[in-house]
């Protein structure tokens, strides 16, 4: 006798993944430019696979414990796209010589210094990606900066591989359309492509142009100069992308079901069972024209219900209430009905069992036990009540 799977717990649409997986793929094959996916999204084994026919590729992560998770499953083209620790190198060099061709992200001397003091003790020639800031959204080297070929020389000249620029468009994601977001797009490759240029002039091979976002990955019309293409929650999408116009709600492959498990003060609002913990805390739509709060609100079977959101959440409870400033009664969900988070992505997910509408079962990884590995920076598993900490950041 099955049982169902006890809330809140995490469930991811196959086909939809799929569908927004093909799109991106198509568009970039179009520009002629391969995909980097940005797996800090997917954390697990099955939808990375999902991203390369079954098999493995270049990916991107943004922790090393992320790296040495998917490193054990056998992928050995690794970009760690995070500005390099140097406390953090004695990994750096580990993971490289089981094989794996991981490489590190700097926009400062210092870090270089930190990486060729690496690279003469260990003999190890550690290949760099020099930041570039593309829209002062946070760091990085402007692409006419000094500081950028002094970099390049000193990482040359103490033996580190200088392999290119890497560039990340954040102001994107306040783009709102396709129209305003390639502007942002075009302006990620002009910088970075003009850096290279810098760094060619300079001596330097500089093979690699790494620019990427969601936004700009599908908003993108020109990628001439541009090697690679880092993008993540294009997988799931999530309500940002939606109300950015990157996609369209029905794309959002990722939900939290929850159960009703009470009512609120003067019956207004309704509680639920999944709080912070298991859905999110982001609040990334209040600059977007229309605010969605912590989440829309569905059925078990997907489909949205009008004007419910998630206003608010404590460690486990969610508070479920008609929109601020829609005049409408509180829908009739009874204690013990089951809904969806509509469909944010979860910043913990819970430790229960994650399902999917079309997902195989038998036999597979759930979804998101890769984050019971690669949560913790220091590679050491962290868990708690509800599961793993990890928290997700767009790309």
């Amino acid at each position: 006798m099955s049982t169902a799977a006890q809330t809140p717990f995490a469930l991811v649409d196959r086909a939809k993944v799929e569908r927004n997986i093909a799109r991106l793929r198509a568009h970039l094959d179009g520009l002629g430019v391969p995909l980097r996916p940005h797996v800090k999204t997917t954390k697990a084994l099955e939808p990375t696979a999902m991203l390369f026919d079954g098999g493995t590729g270049p990916i991107t992560v943004s922790t090393l414990a992320e790296a040495e998770f998917f490193a054990d499953a056998g992928y050995t083209d690794i970009l760690y796209a995070v500005g390099i620790a140097p406390s953090k190198l004695e990994r750096v060099v580990r993971l490289r010589r089981r094989g794996v061709d991981l490489t590190v992200l700097l926009d400062t001397p210092a870090q270089a210094q930190a990486v060729l003091a690496h690279a003469v003790e260990h003999d190890e020639r550690i290949p760099v990606l020099i930041e570039i800031d593309a829209d002062g959204h946070r760091g990085g080297v402007r692409p006419d900066d000094p500081m950028l070929l002094e970099i390049a020389r000193s990482l040359a000249d103490g033996g580190a591989q200088v392999r290119g620029v890497m560039t990340h468009a954040g102001e994107s994601y306040g783009a709102i359309g396709r129209a305003a977001q390639a502007p942002a797009d075009e302006e990620e490759r002009r910088a970075s492509v003009e850096a290279a240029h810098r760094l060619r002039a300079d001596g330097h091979a500089a093979p690699v142009v790494s620019i990427g976002s969601t936004p700009t990955a599908h908003a993108a019309q020109d990628l001439t100069g541009v090697t690679e293409v880092r993008a993540g929650v294009f997988v799931f999408f999530d309500l940002v992308m939606a109300g950015n116009g990157a996609c369209q709600i029905d794309d959002i492959a990722l939900s939290v079901v929850a159960t009703v498990i009470g009512r609120g003060p003067d019956d207004a609002s309704l509680l639920t069972d999944a709080g912070w913990m298991a859905t999110s805390s982001d609040r990334g739509t209040t600059r977007q024209p229309v605010d969605q709060h912590l989440g829309l609100v569905t059925t078990h079977e997907g489909r949205v219900i009008p004007d419910l959101v998630m206003v608010g959440a404590s460690q486990e409870h969610g508070v479920l209430a008609v929109r601020p400033g829609v005049d409408r009664p509180l829908p009739d969900l009874p204690v013990g009905t089951r809904c969806g988070s509509c469909r944010s992505t979860p910043a913990r997910p819970p430790r229960s069992t994650i399902t999917t509408r079309s997902w195989p079962a038998k036999g597979s990884r759930p979804p998101s036990a890769g984050c019971e590995r690669a949560a913790g920076e220091d590679g050491r598993r962290r868990r708690d009540a509800t599961g793993c900490r990890s928290r997700r950041a767009r790309r």
